[in-house]
């Protein structure tokens, strides 16, 4: 098992988030987590990034490792989990090689790195060609692509994904749901939350589905995908 997460509690002041939620996700899977808008879904990330505080007597678990003892910096240095946020969150005003650079700043292997940035421009040949524009310039399939380059270059051994389908056109959202699996092949372990439940499960091996802060239901995507209840929340009937 990669990554464990026990009986996670998060509030926001008296707002409850998450009551309790358990999950796991083993090395080399694909792994989604589906709800409606407020089911705690992006909350479950940023608790896992050490984003947002958790409550006492939750517990999450990496390689054996308590990730509560790490900060947020040091989970995605030490630890090699990387974060992509819904909305991106790039620095708009650098270009696209330095928001790929930037990724790098607690790397020391730089042979590795620049293997790294040769693969991210195989992956994603746009960035290659848009490798001196202003990150913000960019449309929103090509900031999604820069996201996930940057989550890449940042040494990942886990990707975390939050929504990476918002504001895509089809076409698009299917180039970059290709890269992951491609990056997925070469070893990375992928999380990813998504409001689009049938993307996300067809995407994925194993699905959990988070209904105002709690799971509800767990299983392969297959058995997911054919659930009358998931059918009926989330696939249109």
């Amino acid at each position: 098992m990669l990554l464990s997460v026990e009986n996670l509690h998060v509030s926001y002041g008296q707002i409850k988030a998450l009551h309790g939620i358990n999950f796991h996700i083993d090395e080399g899977e694909i792994v989604c987590i589906i709800g409606a808008n407020g089911a705690g879904k992006s909350t479950t990330l940023r608790a896992i990034s050490r984003l947002v505080p958790v409550e006492k007597n939750s517990r999450m678990t990496y390689t054996g490792l308590n990730l509560l003892d790490y900060s947020a910096d040091k989970v995605v240095s030490e630890l090699g989990i990387s974060h992509v946020p819904e909305g991106r969150r790039l620095f708009g005003n650098l270009t696209v090689m330095e928001n790929l650079k930037l990724a790098t700043f607690a790397r020391k292997d730089n042979a590795q790195i620049a293997q790294d940035l040769v693969r991210v421009f195989a992956i994603f040949p746009r960035l290659k060609e848009r490798m001196t524009q202003k990150a913000g310039t960019l449309s929103g399939g090509e900031q999604q692509m820069l996201a996930v380059g940057r989550a890449f270059m940042s040494g990942r051994k886990v990707m975390l994904l939050d929504e990476p389908s918002m504001g895509l056109a089809p076409l698009l959202m299917m180039d970059v749901f290709n890269a992951l699996k491609e990056i997925n092949a070469e070893g990375t372990t992928i999380l990813l939350v998504e409001q689009n439940a049938r993307l996300a499960l067809q995407f994925a091996q194993r699905g959990y589905v988070l209904e105002t802060g709690s799971v509800v239901l767990e299983g392969n995507s297959d058995d997911l995908l054919t659930n009358p209840e998931v059918k009926k929340a989330y696939l249109g009937g």
